[in-house]
């Protein structure tokens, strides 16, 4: 169903400062669609601006929302996620800034499988509490099952800003800035999955559903237990889901599919499970490339990545088809779409996607790419130049912006612009890629 029309009149209402009538809108949209971002993530602020509006004390407002924050948190105890989620909005509803709340919020929406409303959750979080490094590691994890790797790279960067010494924050964002660096190093090149699997192999799962680390014997034990009750109840989409998760975590990607795909006949109207499946479906094809890489069978490499590619744009335009009013989800299609070259078709997802501020300068720096891919250096320009408006420091997607604007100056033969851009990086980065050999060449 497309909710945008309801969204807008919620987004109206809250323009306008009509705090209860956007939250009523957004309410009703969540009991209809529990994992509609846009709802839970305007609910979210529709709450928080009414209680800055509002002269009421903390005092009674916590007193008002004691009794479901007490059912909420018993009902997640018993692993009755969803309903536990509902509790919580109600004692939110009167206390929209408790940092745990919210948490917990977002951690029951994890739970029940609502990840686009747990993101939505998280990122308000972290918005409250830019100190509670939880909240950012969290919103990291998911923008990076999500497909969002900037994003992600950007929480864990906060996290790490809020607790200095957080070594799960520490190994993720390593992890992410060295694939964001591969990715970034073959901008002129083919890229080929495969030869960036073989430097992912040993990246840590980012997966922060649970809050400790199981022990592969541990895991083995657990899928064989989860097999057992499975063959007492082999109609238990539950017991399906878990078995997946194990098989997941144990990187059995193909065990893992058939078990999501055995489920899914179950929850057909789940689009949570839908994408789940698609993302399986890469990852056993990704792990297929990398075991014919090692083989030496660059044909069936080569025929499984042009699959891999085929397959994952199918995937996300049937995810667009069902909620086009998503950004995150036409920035991702436009992503798959640029892999394949189809840079036009490409364009047209980044352009809609760059309607929202949330992946607008992500949305612009791949629209710069695919306008340089295309030949049109001032496009390029163009949006290089805004996709470098309002970053701070020098990050990683600054020092990717500062690279391509220096090679673009360098093909007009302005000089002095590309050596100016390439030392800001070298300000902060010698090593980036060969900025060091290219101040020497323009010293």
């Amino acid at each position: 169903m497309d909710y945008s029309k309801h969204l807008q009149k919620a987004d109206e209402a809250l323009r306008r400062r009509n705090w209860d009538f956007a939250i009523e809108v957004y309410q009703q949209l969540l009991e209809l669609e529990p994992d509609l971002a846009e709802a839970r993530g305007g609910l979210r602020q529709a709450l928080k601006r009414r209680a800055e509006a509002s002269k009421g004390g903390k005092l009674f407002r916590a007193l008002a929302g004691a009794g479901p924050l007490a059912m909420a948190k018993t009902l997640a105890k018993a692993g009755k996620h969803a309903a536990a989620a509902k509790s919580l909005e109600s004692y939110l509803a009167s206390n929209p800034l408790d940092e745990e709340g919210n948490l917990l919020l977002g951690i029951c929406c994890e739970s029940a499988g609502w990840a686009k409303s747990a993101r939505a959750v998280y990122e308000f979080v972290a918005e409250i509490a830019p100190k509670n490094p939880e909240g950012l590691k969290r919103a990291g994890a998911l923008s990076y099952r999500q497909g969002d790797h900037a994003k992600a790279l950007e929480y864990y960067e906060r996290a790490l800003q809020a607790d200095p010494r957080d070594q799960e924050a520490l190994k993720a964002r390593k992890d992410l800035a060295a694939e964001r660096a591969l990715s970034a190093g073959r901008f002129d090149q083919v890229q080929h999955s495969r030869e960036q699997i073989k430097n992912k192999e040993q990246a840590v799962d980012l997966e922060r559903t649970k809050r400790f680390q199981m022990s592969t014997e541990d895991l083995s034990a657990q899928r064989d237990r989860l097999e057992s009750a499975y063959a007492e109840s082999p109609k238990d989409p539950e017991l399906m889901l878990q078995l997946a998760d194990i098989h997941e975590r144990l990187k059995d990607y193909e065990a893992a599919l058939d078990m999501a795909e055995r489920a899914l006949q179950y929850r057909k109207d789940s689009f949570e499970l839908a994408c789940r499946v698609g993302d399986l479906r890469s990852k056993a094809l990704k792990k297929r490339i990398a075991k014919a890489d090692k083989e030496g069978d660059a044909a069936a490499a080569e025929r499984l990545e042009a699959e891999l590619a085929d397959l994952e744009v199918d995937d996300f335009r049937r995810r667009v088809e069902i909620h086009p009013t998503d950004a995150q989800l036409r920035f991702q299609l436009g992503k798959r779409l640029m892999k394949r070259r189809e840079y036009d078709a490409a364009l047209a997802e980044f352009q809609k996607a760059n309607a929202d501020p949330r992946v607008q300068r992500d949305s612009r720096l791949a629209m710069a790419q695919c306008f340089q891919h295309k030949g049109f250096a001032d496009l390029a320009k163009k949006e290089y130049l805004r996709a470098l408006e309002g970053l701070g420091d020098v990050d990683e997607r600054a020092k990717e912006v500062l690279y391509n604007l220096a090679l673009i100056a360098e093909g007009e033969g302005a000089t002095q612009d590309a050596r100016t851009f390439y030392a800001r990086i070298y300000e902060v980065d010698i090593g980036y890629r060969d900025v060091s050999a290219k101040m020497e060449q323009f010293r």
